[in-house]
């Protein structure tokens, strides 16, 4: 599930991030140290970020900043990767507001190896999961983009509840069409019928 995501670590401190990447690697968990906030936007996107790990105070940016940068060029923190701040004990105030400002978790020094990994693990199987469901629902909105403009006003009135006569009735057409254009619908759309159709609209938002 998370084999080709790999965790990136952002610290201006050099053994850590060169212990938090032997750490991954002997679990078999690839990883990309970044020695700077900056550099790491910089670099910014990668592709095979599954997770990123981000200490709170470093030299130039904080990774509070770097994460409102993160969030400002993506458009939201949910388009990012989690993101995991390493913070002191000071820190925990700010860590926590980082929380409410979109951060995955956060973990206070010293914190235990298994520990880390464990979250780092959950946090790229959150990210799959995202990914997944972006995915999913772009697939349907290409499903729903290629109906004809006919074929939309019937939907949105088999959505709407109303039955062939009533559609028929609304678009000045023959129940016959109606129900031709229906099937078309549900056949380019995927869904099954009227209510798995309802859930795939209600998918998209």
């Amino acid at each position: 599930m998370t084999a080709d995501l790999s965790v990136h670590i952002v610290d201006d401190e050099e053994v850590l991030r060169d212990s938090l990447s032997f750490l991954f690697a002997s679990r078999g968990i690839a990883t990309q140290a970044w020695p700077s906030g900056e550099a790491f936007l910089a670099a910014w996107p990668q592709p095979d970020c599954g997770c990123i790990i981000l200490d709170v105070r470093m030299e130039g940016m904080s990774g509070p900043q770097v994460l409102d940068a993160l969030i400002q060029t993506e458009g939201s923190s949910a388009a990012l990767p989690p993101v995991i701040f390493l913070t002191g004990h000071a820190d925990v105030p700010l860590a926590v507001q980082s929380l409410k400002n979109g951060a995955f978790d956060f973990l206070e020094k010293p914190f235990n190896d298994n520990q880390i990994v464990d979250l780092a693990l959950a946090a790229m199987q959150v990210h799959h999961a995202r990914a997944a469901e972006s995915d999913s629902r772009a697939a349907i909105a290409a499903r729903f983009a290629s109906l004809s403009a006919r074929e939309a006003d019937v939907m949105a009135l088999i959505l709407d509840g109303q039955l062939n006569k009533q559609i028929a009735d609304r678009l000045g057409i023959a129940i016959r069409t109606v129900e031709v254009h229906r099937s078309r619908v549900l056949q380019k759309t995927g869904a099954r019928n009227s209510v798995e159709l309802a859930q795939m609209k209600a998918r998209l938002g």
